[in-house]
């Protein structure tokens, strides 16, 4: 009966770790998408600014 509780232990243990590690992983792949997201709309609005610019120039 001993044995039997501590596999159980061990098992839940385990899916814990593995649970945790695999949503850390997650939020990392999250935020580096939404920086490159984020990039990509910064460097489109500063493409439109600039062109506003030489447009009202001309």
């Amino acid at each position: 009966m001993n044995n039997m509780n501590a596999i159980i232990k061990g098992i839940s243990v385990g899916m814990s770790v593995g649970t945790a590690c695999f949503m850390l992983v997650n939020s990392a792949n999250k935020k580096k998408r939404s920086i490159k997201r984020h990039t990509g709309k910064m460097l489109k609005a500063a493409g439109s600014v600039l062109d506003d610019i030489t447009s009202s120039v001309k």
